[in-house]
């Protein structure tokens, strides 16, 4: 038997510090793929620019397909889907060994427009997003559904690459070929040069964690289970078909499993379903943000075959960090990757010393706010605009003042947000400096929580214990102190 061949992954291979709990991308192994997706539903929960863009990039493929096959330009919507192929850059799928890159090419582009071109759910306008295909169209799953999303996003998963790449100090190559990148203006698809990280296997695009998904928002057994076939039960019953039981106590019913067995469980039967009642499709996409969350830490681990997070480690790291103007940098450096942590995936992409006003002030942290059931969700949402959260590092031996709130505050606007959180080693007075937070925000000048050391061990307590982890109890009873 072959020796089981040594996984790298990108950060052992970069020799990028800290783990799969403190980095934004997935760490994947470089020599095969790893069993996640890109699920173009997860898109349309960001808040930020940069999802905004990945959107209407998707919609504006999507559009394009669907418009050329109803004009009658099946040349045109051939070229466009003949540019789509596998992207091996992530190393996310189902390949076995080392990506083979198998790609789209002709013949399942061609596949594709007959499915698209020969299907009521095109015809019928069925279809509005890229995601749709998966509960209609034969021959497309998720595995598909995620190529073909990384394909049409991939200037914006560019961008990220090379954030992320400066962020962690991930070597850059000048000008390498990338796959075509779709131009949603031109609509076409264009070949980019830029600047990537490359391995043997060619160049590589990070994803970001808060993305990708084990399975798909849109399920199409999930859909046929839930949403078709109690659509036929009723009828059956209505109608007082053989299918109908009548239970001992006078009860009448239909079974699902006695549906399935007579109507079948095709995307066809949920095609021809579905366009007799809107409506279900309407219901299912709107649930669609509570189906599927962000891969925990745990579930990452699990798939990936790493480590967990070592709460102990990461705290223990910022704790024994010695106070003072020497180990500001490493301080600095300790709570970025214990908040990355803790706060995950409720705050996500973290820069450190984000520039604003052209260069002239720098924010040491700036996560992008991106929660959808947690604290920090009723925050933006019932207290105030809150689409990014800055983070303040103070490694002082003494109290902070005034100043500190100032500085932080001078960094909110309309537009950024107004939530801040100021980390620090102590207090000698800690009501005098509360008072000075709640007078900020009674002035209408933002919101400043704060984290002392003894407040992060209380965070990563509770984030040890609690079942839901996007509450951050600590951190809510502070707000409301400022609210009342």
């Amino acid at each position: 038997m072959a020796a089981k061949r040594p996984t790298k992954r990108i950060s052992q291979h970069f020799k990028v510090t800290g783990d799969q709990s403190t980095f934004e991308f997935v760490d994947v192994a470089l020599h095969t793929d790893s069993p996640f997706f890109l699920d173009p539903r997860a898109f349309r929960n960001l808040r930020s620019d940069w999802g905004e863009t990945c959107v209407s990039l998707l919609q504006s493929f999507f559009d394009a397909v669907l418009g050329r096959i109803g004009d009658g330009d099946h040349s045109g919507a051939r070229q466009l889907l003949g540019s789509l192929s596998e992207p091996n850059e992530t190393h996310l799928g189902l390949s076995r060994g080392r990506p083979a890159g198998r790609g789209m090419g002709k013949g399942l582009a061609e596949v594709m427009w007959e499915a698209l071109n020969g299907s009521d759910a095109a015809t019928t306008g069925l279809l509005q997003d890229l995601e749709d295909t998966v509960l209609f169209i034969d021959g497309i799953g998720h595995d598909r559904v995620s190529d073909i999303t990384t394909n049409i996003v991939r200037r914006p998963l560019i961008e990220f690459t090379q954030d992320a790449a400066h962020f962690y100090g991930i070597k850059l190559v000048k000008d390498v070929a990338s796959a075509r990148c779709w131009n949603s203006s031109l609509q076409k698809w264009e070949v980019q040069y830029a600047d990537l990280p490359t391995t043997k296997t060619g160049p590589l695009l990070l994803v970001p964690k808060c993305l990708v998904r084990r399975r798909p928002t849109f399920d199409p057994g999930e859909y046929l289970d839930h949403h078709i076939l109690p659509i036929l039960q009723e009828e059956e019953l209505s109608a007082g078909g053989a299918l109908v039981e009548v239970l001992k106590d006078g009860r009448r019913r239909v079974t699902k499993k006695s549906v399935a067995e007579k109507y079948g469980r095709s995307k066809s039967l949920a095609r021809k379903v579905t366009i007799e009642h809107p409506d279900i499709l309407q219901q299912y996409r709107s649930q669609s943000g509570s189906r599927r969350q962000p891969p925990s830490h745990y579930e990452l681990a699990d798939t990936l075959d790493v480590e967990p997070p070592d709460w102990t480690k990461l705290l223990a790291t910022v704790l024994d960090t010695p106070s003072g103007a020497a180990d500001a940098d490493k301080y600095h450096r300790a709570v970025q990757a214990l908040l990355a942590a803790i706060l995950y995936p409720s705050l996500v992409n973290p820069k450190r010393e984000f520039e604003i006003h052209d260069g002239r002030k720098r924010i040491d942290i700036t996560f992008t706010n991106e929660d959808q059931r947690g604290f920090f969700a009723w925050v933006h949402n019932k207290v105030v605009h809150a689409p990014y959260v800055f983070v303040e590092c103070k490694n002082y031996g003494a109290d902070l003042a005034n100043p500190e709130i100032d500085q932080l505050t001078g960094r909110f606007s309309n537009a950024r947000g107004q939530l801040g959180i100021v980390c620090c080693r102590s207090f000698q007075k800690r009501k005098r400096w509360d008072a000075r937070c709640k007078d900020t925000a009674t002035d209408g000048r933002g919101y400043v929580l704060t984290l002392s050391d003894d407040d992060l061990e209380t965070l990563v307590k509770e984030r040890m214990t609690t079942s839901t982890p996007w509450d951050f109890a600590l951190l809510r009873t502070q707000l409301e102190k400022l609210l009342t």
